[in-house]
């Protein structure tokens, strides 16, 4: 295992990845929903990234603001760090939460083109490649970010996944360690369709390879049961505060961070 992968993937599995910090008593995608997502156990946090009309990588999973349909790309970050969220918060840059927990593991799906220039440049500029894994839906959008943020890892795309998971069902496995060049993991959810993804010939696949199976997004404590018997590596849950007191990882633990306002 490469010195960046090791470091990224370093917490003892399964991996808790906290889809959006934990939004129980806080707003999603906040400094204060990682706190809080950190304290509870949450090996990783996991988050979306978008691009401000100033140039700058806001966190945010909608690409338009959920009272009034603006555009985040059409507003500057000042704008958007003026708009309350709730419980004191506020859109945040990737550069304030990369700041705010550094050493804390962030997973970042780059949700549009204009993003991905603005995401790299905060993870260059933080010094934070080691603990940062890079993906996105898109194939093309995912390789740009990787190439422009050197040494993070990455995780498939969507129509990698697709190309990886056909690849096994069709048992064209010849096909398998191509797929996965450059790739860490696959994050994908338990099936698509009619086609279930996480299976056990799937994961002994992808662990013969060295790639890691992450499941999205889980939040029943019976499924989360199930799936960490079957070997998957990580949960991206909602709920990472019962993911991680069932893996044994969790429970509160004060997390040294700033301040989250």
């Amino acid at each position: 295992m490469s010195p960046v992968r090791a470091a990224f993937l370093s917490p003892a599995r399964p991996r808790i990845l906290a889809h959006r910090g934990l939004s129980l008593d806080a707003p999603e995608n906040t400094l204060l929903a990682f706190l809080a997502a950190l304290n509870a156990g949450a090996t990783h946090l996991e988050t979306d990234v978008h691009a401000t009309s100033d140039g700058v990588a806001v966190l945010s999973h909608d690409p338009t603001l959920p009272d009034t349909g603006q555009a985040v790309n059409r507003l500057t970050m000042a704008q958007l760090a003026r708009i309350d969220l709730g419980r004191g918060q506020t859109y945040c840059s990737l550069a304030e939460a990369l700041e705010a927990f550094p050493s804390a593991l962030f997973n970042l799906d780059v949700k549009s083109a204009d993003a991905v220039l603005p995401t790299a440049r905060a993870i260059r500029s933080a010094g934070a490649a080691h603990r940062v894994l890079l993906t996105s839906f898109s194939e093309s959008r995912r390789r740009r970010a990787v190439r422009a943020a050197p040494g993070t890892v990455s995780s498939a795309s969507a129509p990698g996944v697709t190309l990886l998971v056909a690849a096994v069902l069709l048992r064209q496995h010849w096909a398998l360690p191509r797929l996965v060049r450059g790739i860490s993991a696959i994050q994908v959810p338990v099936r698509a369709g009619p086609v279930r993804i996480v299976t056990r010939r799937v994961l002994r696949h992808m662990h013969a390879l060295g790639v890691e199976v992450h499941v999205w997004t889980i939040n029943d404590t019976a499924q989360m049961t199930r799936l960490l018997a079957l070997g998957v590596d990580g949960l991206v849950t909602d709920r990472c505060d019962l993911a991680a007191a069932l893996s044994g990882s969790g429970g509160p633990r004060p997390f040294g961070a700033a301040h989250p306002t």
